[in-house]
């Protein structure tokens, strides 16, 4: 019975040590990168309609805490789905600044058009944080939208 005891709490105490390191690592440039591919694969399956739905339903596949996908119209710019922001959906803020004055949703659909992926930097508000932290944003271009999945710097 004591090497029961001993064994269900060596269980609970590597569970709660694995799972409070995962709960406080940062997303990195990699993890970006495999979000935005997975949002790729799953569109390419199921359509951008479902990719919408599932983006904003906040399905935990495509957000997980700071990281998420969000999906932008490549020719009009207009937000066509965000998880954490619904306020921006349906609306072309292509030339609106970030705080420092850079224009880059521009650059995202500018990147998107003529390379089809890539990154691009600016300032903007951290769900986690509540404030305007430097972020870095995996752009990918799937047809005629681009699939956005960002971490910020630290």
């Amino acid at each position: 019975m004591q090497r029961l005891f001993a064994a269900t709490a060596l269980c609970l105490a590597l569970s709660a040590t694995s799972s409070g390191a995962f709960a406080n690592a940062e997303p990195t440039e990699k993890d970006a990168i495999a979000m935005a591919e997975k949002g790729a694969a799953f569109m390419k399956a199921h359509g951008k309609e479902e990719m919408m739905k599932k983006i904003s339903a906040k399905d935990p596949e495509f957000i997980q805490g700071s990281l998420y996908v969000d999906m932008r119209d490549i020719n009009s710019g207009i937000v066509l789905a965000h998880p954490v922001n619904q306020s921006i959906v349906g609306k072309d803020l292509t030339d609106v600044p970030d705080a420092n004055g850079k224009k880059y949703r521009r650059e995202i659909i500018e990147l998107a058009q003529k390379k089809g992926k890539g990154w691009v930097d600016y300032q903007y508000k951290n769900p986690t944080s509540g404030k305007i932290e430097p972020k870095t944003t995996y752009i990918l271009r799937v047809g005629d939208v681009v699939l956005e999945a960002g971490i910020y710097k630290k």
